[in-house]
């Protein structure tokens, strides 16, 4: 089994570290690691460190750098607007692309959406994307912590604009003739991939989509769900771009 990953704000300098707060409460308390097993340090940004782990107490773990190692910025980046599902399945679908490697997500506030984040409650939506992401991440050793975006979520014109400026913009949908595996993929920038709510996209949205130069597609005969769809289609950019 590979060694556990544990994020710090940055790597350390030095060739010996203790972790603690919550990380290294995880490390001491809840994996239970022993002196002599490997870590890894990662600081959500491309860098990280496997360690040593030299003594353990309540809380916190000193270990020992072994080697450093930082792992560039994919190119091109993966961006899902996501569109705000009810229930667990926006985070489930947060976690599965994180493990997938999406870069970028952007919550989508689409005119279907049945959960509305408004006031406190968006923003404690939003942080729990943010923390799924991060979980996700480090079950998955991930170099790079995917960004949540929104503030606390995205408008349909916000996603216009992003989708505009994007090298390549996709949106899926289930009546659209093109095909996603087939599609025309740029060899640096970004890619922007939209995945409406339970209740689709509507035609107004999806003519605001195409009209800033995204292309309607779709995977295959089946529906997928929202919590899926984006799971699916970034594993095929994914085999495209030779990330797999």
């Amino acid at each position: 089994m590979s060694a556990p990953l544990f994020l710090v704000e940055a790597l350390p300098a030095a060739d010996r570290h203790t972790l603690d707060g919550p990380e290294g409460h995880h490390a001491a308390d809840v994996q239970r690691l022993r002196a002599g097993e490997t870590l890894i340090l990662a600081d959500g940004r491309g860098g990280s460190a496997t360690a040593k782990v030299t003594a353990v107490r309540k809380g916190s773990v000193d270990v020992e750098i072994l080697d450093r190692e930082h792992v560039p910025a994919a190119d091109p980046r993966l961006v899902v607007v996501q569109g705000i599902a009810k229930g667990d399945r926006g985070e489930l679908a947060v976690q599965a692309m994180t493990e997938i490697g999406v870069d970028e997500i952007l919550p989508w506030a689409a005119s279907r959406s049945v959960a509305q984040w408004r006031g406190d409650r968006g923003a404690r939506a939003r942080d729990k994307w943010a923390a799924t992401a991060r979980e996700a991440a480090k079950q998955a050793r991930r170099a790079w912590l995917p960004l949540v975006g929104g503030d606390p979520d995205c408008s349909t014109k916000q996603i216009v604009a992003r989708l505009a400026a994007a090298d390549a913009a996709f949106v899926l949908h289930e009546e659209a003739t093109g095909s996603l595996p087939a599609a025309g993929l740029p060899a640096s920038g970004e890619i922007a991939l939209v995945v409406g709510p339970e209740g689709g996209i509507s035609d107004a949205e999806l003519e605001a989509f195409t009209g800033a130069g995204a292309k309607a597609v779709r995977l295959g005969r089946e529906v997928l769900r929202t919590s899926t769809a984006g799971v699916a289609a970034l594993s095929v950019l994914s085999a495209r771009l030779g990330r797999w």
